[in-house]
């Protein structure tokens, strides 16, 4: 059997917007090593992380040069399928390439 609530005549309900924010951020980095071939990480950045030729060059040349590179900015979930996408790739092609995320600061 329902029950009947009877609600006051002097009760006064504020309707509050749902504020969410948004998810925290990390980097996706491709660290260096003496062993993987310039090509396949240049193959790496296109095949998983959409890059264009000249800016999969680019980044590719600051692993080089710096020790590591950003290969872009995702949500956690996001940032870990791509690293464990990009470990799984190179093992089964015999590349040490390792992928590293680390929180974004912006």
């Amino acid at each position: 059997m329902p029950t009947k609530v009877t609600i006051p005549p002097d009760l006064v309900v504020e309707k509050q917007a749902a504020r969410t924010a948004p998810p925290p951020m990390y980097r996706v980095l491709l660290l260096n090593d003496d062993y993987t071939p310039m090509e396949f990480v240049v193959q790496v950045l296109q095949k998983f992380f959409g890059k264009s030729q000249d800016d999969a060059m680019r980044v590719m040349l600051q692993v080089h040069h710096e020790g590591k590179g950003v290969c872009g900015v995702y949500p956690y979930d996001i940032a870990a399928s791509r690293i464990g996408q990009v470990s799984q790739y190179a093992r089964t092609r015999q590349h040490p390439l390792q992928c590293v995320m680390e929180p974004a600061d912006d």
